[in-house]
């Protein structure tokens, strides 16, 4: 039996590995496991030609741009996984991640099909840290979850419905450029769509 949160903690010990492996390697790794838009693109920063290839949907959550961004991935993973895996169990809680990770992989390449501009790789396990947020605010609506900046203490639900509000907002007006917030609140979707299959083979779950 697998012991609660272990999980989690293999999946930040793997982002932190990778990273080390990026920073060993430099841009080889991003070259061929970050998410790249649809086509064949030559990029004269890494002196190769990149692209998009099908693992790169699951390999692109395991970069990332720096110690800051792996650091606040991590650290979201650590607080709210943990409770996540805690309610649903290591095997639903690993579906529901990849799934996450996959979504926001999707959505990311369709955003970048619809619009023009120099290809860019996407990185980084936010959108499986955005689909844990989104299961920790429907399985604990009510515990409450108290803001950095502004401390203001409110309930999940409440903060995942604004946090995702914010993402979306964001994404439209093309706030923070080179954040991917379509592909935040795509993993959240995709957490949202495996939450709701399991809710109805689950009758009378408390979630």
């Amino acid at each position: 039996m697998v012991r609660p949160g272990t999980i989690t903690s293999r999946l930040i010990a793997l982002n932190v590995l990778v990273f080390l492996a990026e920073v060993a390697k430099g841009d080889v790794l991003l070259a061929r496991f970050a998410l790249w838009p649809l086509g064949r693109f030559y990029v004269p920063e890494l002196g190769t030609v990149v692209g998009f290839h099908l693992p790169q949907l699951l390999t692109y959550a395991f970069l990332h741009a720096g110690v800051i961004h792996l650091f606040l991935n991590m650290f979201a993973l650590r607080i709210f996984g943990r409770d996540v895996e805690a309610a649903l169990g290591a095997t639903r809680y690993l579906i529901l991640y990849v799934a996450a990770v996959l979504s926001a992989g999707v959505t990311q390449l369709l955003v970048l099909a619809a619009v023009e501009g120099d290809p860019f790789p996407t990185i980084g396990a936010s959108g499986g840290v955005f689909g844990v947020l989104l299961a920790f605010g429907t399985l604990y609506p009510r515990r409450i979850v108290t803001l950095v900046f502004p401390p203001i203490p409110m309930p999940a639900w409440l903060f995942v419905v604004l946090y995702g509000a914010v993402e979306l907002a964001q994404g439209v007006f093309g706030t923070q450029a080179g954040v991917a917030h379509f592909a935040h609140v795509g993993g959240m979707i995709g957490a949202w769509v495996v939450l709701r299959s399991w809710r109805r083979e689950t009758v009378g779950a408390a979630w």
